[in-house]
């Protein structure tokens, strides 16, 4: 039973690392695919660039793996990453991102059965390590899929994230 146990948990933090590479895959398809001016710019007024979008990916991330599960002390300041309107060129949301998203990957991979299970409060939500897990790389995710329409919208063009993959094949049983 034990080695059930240890052999999902490893799966499941696996898969959890290549949807967090795959989201940061795709960004950077898109960050590099618009020119530098339309990093900042808005849709409309209810909506964020796509800085904000990385800035925010960057502070929920850090808040949930980092910080919570990673056993830190938690420095987000939410509300700042939807009022900065500039400072941060392509490359440096780039590298805060790769970094942002090594430094989680580093923690999963250190990350212990029972910090797994631990339960936690992480922003007003009573979660265990997975549901943490589960909240950064699906909201991660999330987003990733705002930032893919926004540049889509400004460069009416297709992003490519799958050239080369047939996703047409059926599934095997």
């Amino acid at each position: 039973m034990n080695n059930i146990r240890d052999e999902w948990m490893s799966e499941f933090l696996e898969n959890s690392v290549y949807r967090l590479d795959e989201s940061t895959r795709m960004n950077k398809i898109s960050l590099k695919s618009i020119e530098e001016s339309n990093i900042w710019k808005k849709p409309n007024e209810s909506s964020n660039s796509i800085g904000n979008q990385i800035i925010h990916i960057c502070g929920n991330i850090t808040q949930y793996i980092i910080a919570s599960l990673g056993e830190q002390d938690d420095l987000r300041n939410r509300d700042a990453e939807f009022s900065i309107s500039d400072g941060f060129t392509r490359s440096e949301l780039i590298q805060k991102l790769e970094d942002t998203v090594h430094k989680a990957k580093l923690v999963l991979d250190n990350c212990s059965k029972s910090q797994l299970l631990k339960k936690r409060v992480v922003q007003g939500y009573d979660l265990s390590g997975i549901g943490i897990v589960i909240h950064a790389v699906e909201h991660y995710s999330y987003h990733t899929g705002q930032i893919a329409f926004w540049t889509k919208q400004l460069i009416n063009k297709d992003l490519g994230f799958y050239d080369g993959r047939d996703l047409n094949i059926k599934n095997e049983n």
